[in-house]
């Protein structure tokens, strides 16, 4: 068994943490993707959309994206749960989950995506324009999920859950993004200090 990553992406680090949290050990195997190693023969026969990561078991199963990773991870040891445990636990995380993955993630991803000169050979055509769109779509989400996190100590409730993982993935790549978190939100900064204090966030 083992994870094909790519140490920079946002998507694989939401694996490491998860596993880390998890206390789950798989050895990882870098995949360059700046050289274009995602677009090889062999890359593309396991996750022929050619994106990281992909968990590769010992039988050759392959398993990408990193949400469909981390259930498999989770079915395996379910303890400490972070996908919730009672119906209702279960679909608040997959709620928040969606919520920060959609709202959050994608628009900072597309920031970066289309604006970042390094990303100019990978996202063709890059589109200023589309960059610019989401920029205001990344300052509103934060709002909403400050007033969730002055309801409730973490997105899904008073439990440290995978959507907390995909929402503080999203926060740190505001940075490479050159996003900036907009003032008054001071539940989510309290939010944000806590969940990157953890030590699975250096994974």
């Amino acid at each position: 068994m083992k994870i094909l990553d790519e140490k920079r992406a946002p998507n694989p680090r939401r694996v490491r943490v998860f596993l880390a949290e998890k206390a789950i050990a798989v050895p990882f195997e870098n995949v360059d993707i700046m050289s274009g190693a995602h677009k090889s023969e062999a890359f593309s026969g396991l996750n022929p959309v050619q994106r990281v990561p992909v968990l590769v078991l010992d039988d050759g199963t392959s398993i990408s994206e990193s949400i469909a990773i981390c259930r498999y991870f989770e079915a395996l040891q379910p303890e400490p749960s972070l996908f919730g445990q009672t119906p209702l636990e279960i679909a608040t995380v997959e709620m928040w989950n969606r919520i920060a993955e959609l709202n959050f993630l994608f628009p900072v991803a597309q920031c970066f995506r289309h604006s970042h000169p390094a990303m100019a050979g990978l996202e063709v055509p890059q589109v200023a324009a589309w960059a610019e769109a989401n920029k205001p779509r990344v300052s509103d989400i934060i709002r909403i999920l400050d007033r969730r996190l002055g309801e409730a100590r973490y997105l899904a409730g008073e439990r440290f859950s995978v959507a907390d993982i995909t929402a503080m993935i999203a926060a740190d790549f505001m940075k490479p993004a050159r996003l900036a978190v907009p003032e008054g939100v001071p539940h989510f900064a309290r939010w944000h200090a806590e969940v990157t204090a953890r030590p699975s966030s250096k994974a």
